[in-house]
């Protein structure tokens, strides 16, 4: 693929992604069926997969920052069912799919089947969450499915090169789960040691520019340390993001802002590309199927999809009911959920490129190679437009919901009412111990924009209103004051215009402005916006009660 065929497919795939917010369909799955159209206009270059690029390059960068904005609090409230879904499931999948295939595909090795297994075992939950979110899914199982996200690969990938190996006739399967274990296991303790020396790095570095030229370098630089001693990349990266991102209130407000632009940006174009790539490869894939019978191969391919799909219903109802049943201490702990909520868990179980990268990389001789990567195929393809299209009717059908956003505004309010009432605390101890006092307008102001902070939070519960209708007094300020700043804005633009004004100096004279409508309107559409939290990953429940 050369340099005009990489921009290429680059700014198609940001095009139709961001078509896709207009036109309110997931952007994965818009992504996935104008790939697969694309693919067969006359003309359009050869875009097949390399293995390589998705896993050392896209991979790491994907699961770093969605691990860097994740919540280490949220993870361990619910690691529980984190752990039950990204291992148990995976390797319950990898199991049920190879079982299967083993048992419909004449002559395909164990080893092989085990292979597929792995392939197609770990859910894609970008699709999944972005819908879930959008929608009012509860948070705390939002928090799983992306928990489960962060591991699965590492799971399902680390099954999978111990299959590869037992299929070439190097180890036998049960020596293959001895190197997952130690691979596991090596990621885990790689990821905590990097992570910490990389912390201790981060703390000698105060200009947000290197810091994070640091942090975009670090997914890669952890990945490749990890496979170089046979460890799992994958976990290694996601345990180095989740330290990090989980410690980086150490770092400058500078840098946090820099970190959390650049992440949203990268995250748009590689997320853009992976999915756009996955309908890209139908023409490479159908080429492997030379002299198949054709009836025979969808037979098996619809067979492997309706297992793979159920096989995640049969796992999460039973562990969401059957370990309650089981253990009085899980079950006084989390109540049994109401039955709509594992039902949209279990159909939230969409493929992604990960799965289709992994089948890619089998070497040419593999046994049934051909016919693993157009299952794979079937997998991804079929469960994000089957069940990426339909998931959210699901949601609103079953009224899938909660108070999060209720709960959180109040959290918020008294939140912000504590720390007005501390931040007023600490300007009366430095008022009163000052030997020259500040002027007392200047403590006037401090006094009257610490109570405005406090007060934003409790009128936002009102949606930006009164008891009598009438606009309060902290939404009036913010419509009037973004008026006044793009007044600013605009006699610096005349200004420049004019030759009056160097444009150096008004680009930052409009950054201060822009950050300032930053704060004000963190909430974009909503009436009453306010300051800058923590992002919605980032977020953890209160009870850590889960779907499994």
């Amino acid at each position: 693929m050369d340099l005009m065929a990489a921009f290429g497919l680059i700014i198609g795939a940001a095009t139709v992604a961001g078509l896709a917010r207009r036109v309110r369909i997931p952007p994965p799955i818009l992504l996935v069926l104008v790939g697969l159209g694309v693919s067969y206009i006359p003309g359009v270059p050869d875009y097949t997969l390399n293995p390589e690029i998705v896993l050392a390059l896209f991979l790491p960068p994907l699961l770093y920052s969605a691990a860097w904005s994740s919540s280490s609090r949220g993870f361990r409230l619910n690691k529980r069912p984190i752990l039950l879904m990204s291992v148990g499931y995976t390797l319950f999948s990898t199991v049920v799919v190879a079982v299967t295939a083993w048992a419909l595909i004449p002559g395909m090795p164990l080893a092989a089947a085990f292979a597929l297994g792995a392939i197609v075992a770990p859910p894609d939950a970008v699709a999944a969450t972005a819908v879930g979110r959008e929608l009012g899914m509860q948070r705390r199982y939002l928090q799983v499915l992306q928990g489960e996200s962060l591991v699965n690969d590492a799971t399902a990938l680390t099954a999978y090169k111990a299959a590869v190996a037992a299929a070439a006739g190097g180890i036998t399967l049960l020596e293959g789960g001895g190197i997952f274990l130690l691979a596991a296991g090596g990621g885990v303790v790689l990821g905590g040691v990097l992570g910490y020396l990389l912390r201790l790095l981060r703390r000698h570095i105060h200009t947000p520019v290197l810091e994070n030229a640091l942090n975009l370098v670090v997914p890669f630089l952890v990945y490749l340390a990890a496979e170089s001693v046979g460890a799992s990349g994958v976990l290694a990266v996601v345990i180095t993001g989740l330290y990090l991102g989980n410690t980086a209130t150490e770092t400058t407000p500078a840098a946090r802002l820099q970190a959390g632009a650049t992440w949203e940006v990268i995250d748009f174009l590689l997320e853009s590309v992976v999915f756009a790539l996955i309908g890209l490869q139908l023409p490479a894939v159908i080429d492997e199927l030379q002299g198949r019978d054709v009836g025979t191969v969808v037979w098996w391919s619809v067979a492997v999809l309706v297992v793979t799909i159920l096989g995640r219903f049969v796992w999460v109802f039973s562990t969401s009911y059957l370990i309650r049943a089981l253990s009085p201490a899980v079950r006084a702990r989390t109540p049994s959920p109401y039955w709509p909520t594992p039902t949209v868990s279990s159909w939230a179980g969409m493929r992604g490129v990960v799965s289709l990268a992994a089948a890619f990389a089998l070497v040419a001789d593999f046994p049934e190679r051909g016919l693993i990567l157009w299952l794979t195929f079937v997998v991804v393809f079929g469960t994000l437009v089957l069940q990426g299209l339909t998931l959210p009717g699901l949601i609103r059908r079953l009224g899938v919901g909660g108070q999060d956003d209720m709960n959180d505004r109040l959290a918020e309010a008294n939140a912000q009412h504590q720390a007005a009432r501390a931040a007023t605390e600490r300007l009366d101890d430095l008022v009163s111990s000052a030997p020259h006092p500040p002027p007392a307008e200047v403590v006037g102001l401090l006094r009257h924009y610490s109570d405005y902070r406090a007060n934003s939070a409790w009128e936002r519960l009102g949606g930006g209103l009164s008891h009598g209708g009438k606009e309060t007094p902290g939404a009036a300020f913010r419509r009037l004051r973004q008026e006044m700043l793009q007044a600013q804005r605009d006699t610096f633009t005349k200004l420049r215009n004019g030759g009056e004004l160097d444009d150096e100096v008004m680009r930052e004279m409009v950054r201060e402005l822009d950050l300032e409508e930053t704060m004000l309107g963190r909430h974009g559409d909503d009436p009453s916006p306010s300051f800058p939290v923590s992002r919605p990953a980032a977020e953890s429940s209160s009870d850590g009660a889960s779907t499994v």
